[in-house]
């Protein structure tokens, strides 16, 4: 039987796509390719019997073309804080072999490049989203000032890593990438952030 689980906790995103990404639109991405870095910090949640509040995973991904249309490679780091239990929980989770949500990126995926565990330093504030990510990715982002001061945001999108929440309309200060041979640095970029909650079918 398969072990029921739930997280829930804050979300961003920078890419390497002008703002606001057309990806979510399932349009072509600006520059004829993605690269991407997804990250999660978990306020609170649970894999069975095992808890995950406080953990971090960090998901990058290169996409050659269309994201819907070409085959992705992807790496996974997981919080090197977990034990390996932990580890193991966040691996099934954000690799999407728990199911979930995040078992639709799966059948987009053309090469696993690795899983590691990393440290990984999360930090929200404000507007503000900001990762570290051991010496591999740096990554801050700060979110688009809108009418009054308020949030731009985007409801709804048809192709989202976050069902469920507006995802707030951000532009990179950095987003820095080095590893498996890939290597990416764009700044005054894409990015998006918001909370998250995932949960087994």
């Amino acid at each position: 039987m398969p072990t029921s689980w739930k997280i829930a906790g804050s979300y961003f995103e920078a890419c390497n796509c002008e703002v606001a990404c057309p990806c979510v639109f399932t349009s072509p991405p600006t520059s004829g390719e993605c690269t991407v870095l997804l990250a999660w910090h978990i306020d609170h949640g649970s894999f069975g019997e095992i808890d995950l509040e406080g953990l971090n995973a960090v998901f990058a991904a290169h996409s050659p073309g269309h994201m819907l249309e070409v085959k992705w490679k992807v790496a996974l780091y997981v919080d090197e804080r977990a034990n390996q239990n932990q580890q193991d929980a966040l691996t099934q989770i954000f690799s999407g072999q728990a199911g979930g949500h995040l078992a639709n990126l799966v059948p987009l995926i053309g090469e696993v490049l690795g899983v590691k565990a990393a440290p990984i330093e999360y930090h929200s504030e404000g507007k503000r989203r900001s990762l570290r990510l051991g010496n591999v990715a740096d990554v801050e982002i700060e979110g688009l000032a809108g009418q009054g001061g308020s949030d731009v945001t985007i409801g709804n999108h048809p192709f989202t890593a976050v069902p469920g929440f507006p995802a707030v309309v951000a532009k990179s200060k950095q987003m820095r990438f080095s590893d498996y041979g890939l290597k990416w640095e764009v700044s005054n970029k894409n990015g998006f952030f918001s909370p998250f909650a995932y949960q087994s079918a």
